[in-house]
This record gives C-alpha cells, sequence and structure tokens, in this order.
C-alpha cells in the first residue's frame, strides 16, 4: 500500500517554493520513466521539452491562462506530439526492433506495412489526436512516478499551444505542445496541500464483472 500513500501526498500544486530546485539524479528517472510510458504501438510519437529557466518560465505565464506555477516550478515539463507521423517514422521504428531485438525483417515487414497503410489513411487531425492520447498516457505515468519520488506537480492543459510552439521553436523541432507539467517542491503557505482529496469511493468508480 506504500504507493497508495505517496498517491494520496501527491495533489495539483497551487504554489511552489521558487528557491528549492530538483536534483538531477531525480529528473533522470522522469525521462526513463517518460521514455518507458506504453505507447500505442509502441511508436512513442511523442518528445518531452524541460524548460528550466526562470526568465523563460516567467515570460510563459501570460500564455498559460496567467498559473504563476509555470514561474515558480524548479522545471517545467511540455509533454509535445511528433508533427510527421508517416511512412520514415513508423520505418525507424521498425529498424529499431530489427536492430534491439534482432528480428528478421521479413517477420516484422506484414505489421510494418499494415501501420504505413493505416496511417497514410487517416487525416491529419486523426492521427494528431491519436497521438495527443499518447501524451496523456505519459502524463499520467510521470504523475505517480513523481509522486513516488517526492516531486510536487501540476497538470495542466490551460495554455495556448501555438504561442509555446512559437516562442520555444517547437515547429522547427518538428513537435506541438499538448499538455504542461510543472515540477519541484510545494511552498509551506500553499493550503491546498492539506486540503482532503475528494474522490468517489472506490466501490462508486470501480466495478467487478463477476462471472461463474
Amino acid at each position: 500500500m506504500d504507493i497508495i500513500h505517496h498517491l494520496q501526498w501527491r495533489y495539483a500544486t497551487k504554489s511552489f517554493d521558487s528557491s528549492k530546485y530538483i536534483a538531477e539524479e531525480k529528473l533522470n528517472v522522469l525521462y526513463q520513466a517518460f521514455n518507458l510510458t506504453a505507447t500505442s504501438y509502441g511508436l512513442q510519437p511523442i518528445k518531452l521539452v524541460v524548460i528550466k529557466n526562470k526568465e523563460l518560465q516567467s515570460d510563459l505565464v501570460k500564455h498559460s491562462m496567467n498559473q504563476v506555477q509555470i514561474a515558480q516550478a524548479s522545471h517545467l515539463l511540455i509533454f509535445c506530439i511528433e508533427s510527421n507521423i508517416d511512412e520514415e517514422f513508423v520505418l525507424e521504428y521498425f529498424n529499431r526492433v530489427h536492430t534491439i531485438r534482432n528480428t528478421s525483417k521479413t517477420i516484422l515487414k506484414p505489421f510494418q506495412d499494415f501501420l504505413i497503410s493505416d496511417f497514410e489513411s487517416k487525416p491529419l487531425k486523426e492521427i494528431e489526436d491519436w497521438a495527443t492520447k499518447q501524451a496523456y498516457l505519459a502524463m499520467g505515468n510521470i504523475l505517480t512516478v513523481c509522486a513516488l519520488e517526492g516531486i510536487d506537480s501540476c497538470p495542466m492543459e490551460g495554455f495556448d499551444p501555438e504561442a509555446y510552439n512559437e516562442i520555444l521553436n517547437l515547429n522547427k523541432l518538428g513537435l506541438k505542445s499538448v499538455l504542461l507539467l510543472p515540477i519541484g517542491y510545494r511552498a509551506t503557505d500553499d493550503i491546498f496541500a492539506d486540503f482532503k482529496k475528494v474522490r468517489k469511493t472506490v466501490t462508486e468508480s470501480v466495478i467487478e464483472l463477476k462471472t461463474n
């Protein structure tokens, strides 16, 4: 039940202590966790952009519905999706499979061809929606790992992605921002830290379908 204790501890931090910074070894844990996140087909159509620059973070506040946690946080994590999920992107994945697992390309080819054909048949909006879902999976994973590492966080959807893309030159990197996660350590005067969690009971949120 230790993990439950950590999940009870975490909350959407409303005020960070701007004088505290996350150690490199803890950041590396988060990076590894992001990279190990499950994604559809294992394609990893997402990337994590990390900002540690108080001046830049402060400039981004106005593009983040004036949420001051952006400026206060030790680091700002920006969850992005790949702009070009095409044949080349799929082929890179299968080349990795071949290199790492030494799987025959002949065995891989049918699934490879299926994915290429499937993505080619989809409109861009549908592909972006699919990729965005993978970003949410990654954020959920990182939220849990942050809690286990004693790192505070505040997941955010409320920001101007186009402004972020332009200011951070994400378009040149072939990326589009979709989610934000400021991380750091809670301020001692953040009253939200002591609020009881408001959740349904487990029996209200979980349904066990029993069969004979």
